[in-house]
Parts: structure tokens; C-alpha cells; sequence
């Protein structure tokens, strides 16, 4: 992101980043794969040299750090075999969609 200070993006970056780490932790395929993701769309702006692109572009990765540190939890294997969910206080408010034990099943 061309003439935009360089601590203010990367702030945003590591603003996303720590919220996936945090999100994610335990998880290396999530942690590499999202982190992955990120960096892309960090870099596919790299060139932004539009003041008002820029302020979106930021807006959109503040939004995407609130909206995995609130909205995503992540479910963890039980040993009996089941999956458990245990959102956190960042989570107060939020309406939780619990994926069935199928759509689990497939993503592990």
C-alpha cells in the first residue's frame, strides 16, 4: 500500500495475523493456511497508492481481525470422540453456528 505510512499497515497486518494466531492456536494447518491467506492480500495491494483505496483497504482489515477474533471459534477433538466449543469472553453477544459433527469430521 504505496504512500501510506508503513506502521499504519502494518499494524493492520499484525493486528489480522494475532487474531489468527489466537483463534487458531493449536491448529498448524489453520495457523500456516491463514497466515498464508493474509500475507496474499497484503501483498496484492502492496502497489495501492490511492489515499481513499488505502482507508478501505485498512477498514477492511481492522474488520477482518474483529470479525475472527469475535465470530470464529474453534471446535477441538475431544477423547470421546466428539467435538468441543468453548467460546470466550470476546465472544459475549455473538450468535454461534455450530457446524454438525459431519461437516467436522470432513475438515479434520
Amino acid at each position: 500500500m504505496g504512500g501510506r505510512g508503513a506502521g499504519e499497515v502494518l499494524m493492520a497486518y499484525r493486528a489480522v495475523l494475532k487474531a489468527t494466531r489466537k483463534t487458531f492456536a493449536g491448529d498448524h494447518l489453520m495457523l500456516r493456511e491463514s497466515a498464508a491467506e493474509v500475507r496474499k492480500k497484503f501483498e496484492e495491494n502492496r502497489h495501492v497508492t490511492s489515499e481513499a483505496e488505502i482507508q478501505r483497504l485498512l477498514a477492511d482489515a481492522h474488520e477482518a481481525s474483529d470479525f475472527i477474533s469475535t465470530t470464529i471459534v474453534q471446535a477441538k477433538l475431544n477423547p470421546s470422540g466428539g467435538y468441543e466449543v468453548k467460546p470466550g469472553k470476546e465472544h459475549a453477544g455473538a450468535t454461534l453456528e455450530i457446524p454438525s459433527e459431519e461437516i467436522l469430521k470432513k475438515s479434520a
